[in-house]
């Protein structure tokens, strides 16, 4: 989701990986059902398909297009509207960007009229697992196989960066796109560095070597939004993967009984309890939001702090001028990871949805292609200062330093991007994760703890046949 958007007290990088677990919890209907008990759709506004019409728009039906309005605004997404209205200028475009999508949209689901796009991004928004559940959504099987928009000889899906399709599949079928693409590392004032004459480290052992150098140099070798742990889980998952790769992250998504025990993870574990047993860790890094800790590294008070790619923009009002803030990929744990060191942990957020329900689902498709465009892309990165998820929508430009590391580290990860999907699936699975890594980095548990305490969260829901299972 926009990181922009969360209202405090709530972390920004919170909601962007809990898409299934919104506050909007009435039930929706699966279908406008009649009296006879058979679902009534309305009727579908649709045109010719041609080479110009991929998608078979009619050209005179109203599109009527709902945006989150969050830190981001809504001007890319009136943007895309523009264009949509000069290929269909009889197209009456109403747009609405909104601060609260699920409470005013919730509603129209239930009645079965719904608007033809939905931007269900935001604290609050509709719980997407239900809506797929009621069959609320529209498959993108269509959009994704249609021609780029100005990407002649690729699709849609072909424009796409790693990972985009996957965050937004269900059950087999994809039902929502994501605009933006997050990257989760480790942030560093590249000045501080240069002054300190310090290089940012590939390897587990270079980084406790190079925070013994730092914590001799008077500052603290890391700090971390000690009120939010998940946090630092997020180096420390990213470390486990890269260790045990991909089978690793598959056996924790899948909620397998052995899942926890894994070498990788514990490996990840052990590291990141000796950096907090070393006393590299800032005193009093607990008890600070993420404001508070990234304000204090802002300042030089600690020289590292785990963050998603969000944190740049988010800092851009405390961030002294020189500061040149860049994003390390997390060094791996040992030689024989099964990861390149350059692989990385990415999602992709700012969620968009046509409903099943929608009266120009043709149209909602359109007006999608459009915005995932590379000119729409290319735009939202000038202005934002944020990665889209459309592949190359950064190349050619100058890009400040934050956002410059985060796209070359997505370059150099290639394909070995990767992310885990237990917090979109399982809300009870990711509190226990992140409440058991705040007592191992503050040292008041062991790594077997740590590992049990967590395998025993993932059996209970393992075994809970109230509880939906996803598998990949």
């Amino acid at each position: 989701m926009n990181p922009e958007s969360l209202p405090r007290p709530y972390p920004r990088r919170t909601l962007l990986r809990t898409a299934g677990l919104a506050a909007v919890t009435a039930p929706l209907l699966s279908a406008c059902v009649t009296s006879a008990g058979k679902e009534e759709k309305p009727a579908q506004a649709g045109g010719a398909k041609t080479v110009e019409n991929p998608l078979g728009v009619k050209a005179d039906a109203p599109l009527e297009v709902v945006v989150f309005k969050g830190g981001y605004g809504d001007e890319y997404a009136i943007k895309a509207e523009q264009k949509y209205t000069a290929k269909y200028p009889h197209a009456k475009v109403d747009h609405k960007g909104l601060q609260k999508v699920g409470e005013a949209m919730q509603p129209r689901f239930v009645a079965g009229d719904p608007p033809d796009v939905v931007d269900n991004t935001g604290a609050g928004r509709l719980d997407i697992a239900t809506l797929v559940g009621a069959k609320q959504v529209t498959d993108l099987a269509e959009l994704l196989a249609a021609p780029a928009f100005d990407q002649p000889g690729k699709t849609v899906r072909d424009t796409l960066l790693p990972g985009v399709i996957e965050d937004g599949t269900f059950d087999g079928s994809t039902v929502t796109l994501n605009f933006t693409y997050t990257v989760w590392g480790v942030w560093y004032s590249k000045a501080l560095f240069a002054e300190r004459g310090w290089t940012y480290p590939k390897t587990w052992a270079e980084m406790l070597s190079l925070c013994e150098t730092i914590k001799k140099a008077g500052i603290a070798p890391w700090t971390y939004q000690g009120k939010y742990a998940e946090y630092i889980n997020d180096p420390m998952l990213t470390m486990a993967a890269k260790a045990g790769g991909l089978d690793l992250v598959k056996a924790v998504d899948n909620l397998d009984p052995a899942a926890w025990s894994q070498p990788g993870l514990k490996q990840a574990a052990e590291a990141f309890a000796e950096l907090a047993g070393k006393g590299y860790l800032m005193s009093g890094s607990e008890a600070l939001s993420h404001t508070e800790a990234q304000a204090a590294w802002c300042q030089r008070k600690a020289a590292f702090i785990p963050c998603g790619s969000w944190l740049e923009s988010e800092q851009k009002d405390v961030t002294p001028a020189g500061f040149d803030m860049v994003m390390g990929t997390v060094p791996s744990v040992s030689g024989s990871d099964k990861l390149p060191v350059t692989a990385v942990q990415a999602a992709s957020s700012e969620s968009y949805l046509v409903p099943a329900q929608a009266k120009n689902v043709a149209g909602g498709l359109e007006y999608l292609r459009i915005l995932f465009a590379k000119e729409s892309a290319t735009a939202f990165a000038q202005a934002s200062s944020t990665l889209p998820a459309v592949a190359g929508a950064t190349d050619g430009l100058t890009l400040s330093s934050g956002l410059g590391s985060v796209r070359d580290a997505v370059t150099a990860a290639g394909a070995d991007a990767f992310n885990y999907r237990f917090r979109t699936w399982y809300a009870p699975l990711a509190k226990a994760v992140d409440d058991a890594t705040a007592e191992l980095v503050n040292r008041r548990i062991s790594v077997a703890d740590w590992s049990t305490r967590i395998q025993k969260a993932s059996d209970s829901l393992a075994k809970d046949s109230t509880v939906k299972k996803y598998q990949r």
